[in-house]
């Protein structure tokens, strides 16, 4: 989250935002993250490699410093990990073997991964298909899939999170998508600080902005505020704070 996570943490506070889950992407900062979570009761830390990263990552000399962090009690997940087929700013090979090491310490560890998927949707669910069933096994981070791909990540146990694309004008293929899947399989968030939902367009988002990403969900849904609210707290309760103490 940078310098400025404290006020960021205040503004979102101020929001009415009460849990907090800052992912890591890369060995120093997902360190950053479970620093930050150890001070505050309110923050949890997932620690993980993005694809984008994935290059850099050796299990062999990396691996254990990960899996240290990895058993530190304010780290409630592995991620953030996925693939991502768009910028392939790392060989999609590696991609997929660091994904593989990744969710095979999440399991390990009984601990859920937060998966990022970006034009990988059929190499993704393959792989996932492919490991044994456990409970609460992740979250697929701003979902941009169809509802049909979200029910097949559900039946695996998957959740699924809407990011501020969800206000986009253009993005009606992630509100259709959301209309279709169960709210109690949702989650929400803002990708700081990235995908900053309207009426924030253009400004670096933060997790005050969340607020908005639910409003919209919860038109999508034909619900209040209210009730997305109290549902989505309750899934990151259940996927999240369960795990981690």
């Amino acid at each position: 989250m940078g310098v400025d996570a404290e006020a960021l943490l205040g503004r979102a506070r101020a929001a009415g935002v009460s849990r907090f889950l800052v992912p890591g992407t890369t060995l120093p900062d997902s360190r950053s993250a479970a620093a930050l979570a150890a001070s505050h009761t309110d923050v949890w830390a997932a620690v993980g490699v993005h694809p984008h990263e994935a290059k850099d990552f050796d299990p062999t000399s990396d691996g254990a410093s990960l899996e240290d962090l990895a058993r530190q009690p304010r780290v409630a997940a592995i991620g953030e990990v996925g693939l991502d087929f768009h910028y392939d700013h790392s060989p999609r090979e590696k991609q997929i073997a660091v994904l593989a090491w990744m969710l095979d310490l999440a399991a390990r560890l009984g601990k859920p991964a937060i998966l990022h998927n970006r034009e990988s949707g059929p190499e993704m669910m393959a792989l996932l298909e492919r490991l044994p069933r456990r409970e609460r096994p992740g979250v697929f981070h701003s979902f941009t899939e169809n509802a049909e791909y979200g029910r097949r990540a559900i039946g695996l146990g998957y959740l699924v999170s809407f990011s501020g694309m969800i206000t986009f004008r253009a993005a009606e293929n992630i509100r259709e998508a959301a209309a279709g899947l169960p709210l109690d399989a949702m989650l929400v968030e803002t990708d700081t600080p990235y995908l900053a939902p309207v009426p924030h367009r253009g400004k670096p988002a933060e997790p005050a902005f969340v607020v908005e990403t639910a409003k919209k969900l919860a038109e999508v849904k034909g619900v209040d505020l209210e009730t997305v609210a109290r549902a989505t707290t309750a899934n990151f309760e259940r996927l999240f704070v369960k795990e981690s103490g």
